[in-house]
């Protein structure tokens, strides 16, 4: 049997990678000042911060539920099933979408399935990492489904926010939190537990974020993911927005720091996210592997 996997560019997975990957990838729409674009097809990262940056009216949307039929109808023409891994449902309404998709069309009927394990970026990445792999090994989709289900909420992101702009330009905050926290220097870090983006501590230097995204992860590896380190079954990545040097500086801390879990990779964040946090960001996550 024939497996395609296909998820969106949220997980980080740029077209050229996934032709490398044997993977599908489904473009998210990025509306800026009313025009739309489409990630890593017609907007690269680069125009999309300078034109955050600009102040242009930027925001992201779901995929277009005839595009993503189009996609799922042409792939099934070489493939017997798909498994389909979009952002987290606690995120984007784009899983709810596909999933009823999936459901009531007859030609996806028990051929297409909707993995909503409440991933996004390098946490999404590692379920198309672990869909493939399990592919390779001859799992059926619905067993591939099944396990990515079971495994949804082993995972962690942690996010150091350099600039509270966009949180207040997005409503998440208010002015005056905004203009306090501007004034005061402080970095929120975020994170993210399965669906929401929520606050998780408050920092003034990058230095001190990066201790608090270290000790975080110290934790849940001696805590809720002991058992999975132990098994050898942890993965560690890092995720930034426009902050490529200092995302390479993190990574071999947290090799140097945690030597006996697997580091996969460093990303950008997906515009989904970014659109709300801006440039400048630094994150770490951790995800269960196949």
């Amino acid at each position: 049997m024939k497996i395609a996997v296909i998820t969106d560019s949220n997980s980080g997975i740029t077209q050229k990678e996934a032709k490398e990957l044997g993977v599908f990838v489904a473009s998210t729409p990025v509306l800026i000042d009313e025009e739309t674009y489409h990630e890593d097809i017609t907007l690269t990262q680069e125009q999309f911060y300078e034109k955050l940056k600009a102040d242009a009216n930027v925001s992201t949307s779901q995929p277009a539920p005839a595009a993503v039929s189009e996609l799922w109808h042409d792939v099934l023409k070489t493939y017997d099933e798909i498994v389909y891994i979009p952002l987290s449902s606690g995120l984007s309404e784009t899983c709810h979408t596909t999933l009823h998709l999936s459901k009531t069309e007859e030609e996806f009927k028990d051929r297409v399935w909707v993995v909503d394990n409440q991933r996004v970026s390098i946490t999404q990445r590692q379920s198309v990492m672990d869909a493939l792999k399990m592919a390779r090994e001859g799992k059926s989709a619905k067993e591939i489904h099944d396990w990515l289900m079971e495994t949804k909420m082993l995972s962690s992101i942690y996010i150091m926010v350099d600039t509270l702009k966009y949180l207040k330009k997005g409503g998440r905050l208010t002015p005056a939190a905004a203009m306090i926290g501007t004034l005061f220097k402080i970095k929120p870090v975020l994170q993210i537990q399965g669906e929401k983006l929520d606050a998780f501590k408050k920092v003034r230097k990058l230095a001190d974020a990066k201790t608090e995204i270290i000790n975080a992860l110290k934790h849940d590896f001696e805590t809720r993911f002991k058992d999975i380190v132990d098994a050898g079954k942890m993965t560690m990545a890092v995720a930034h927005t426009e902050n490529f040097a200092e995302a390479e500086k993190f990574k071999e801390e947290l090799k140097r720091t945690f030597p006996n879990v697997e580091f996969t990779f460093v990303n950008p964040l997906s515009l989904s996210v970014s659109v709300h946090i801006g440039p400048g960001a630094l994150a770490a996550g951790c995800a269960i592997k196949y």
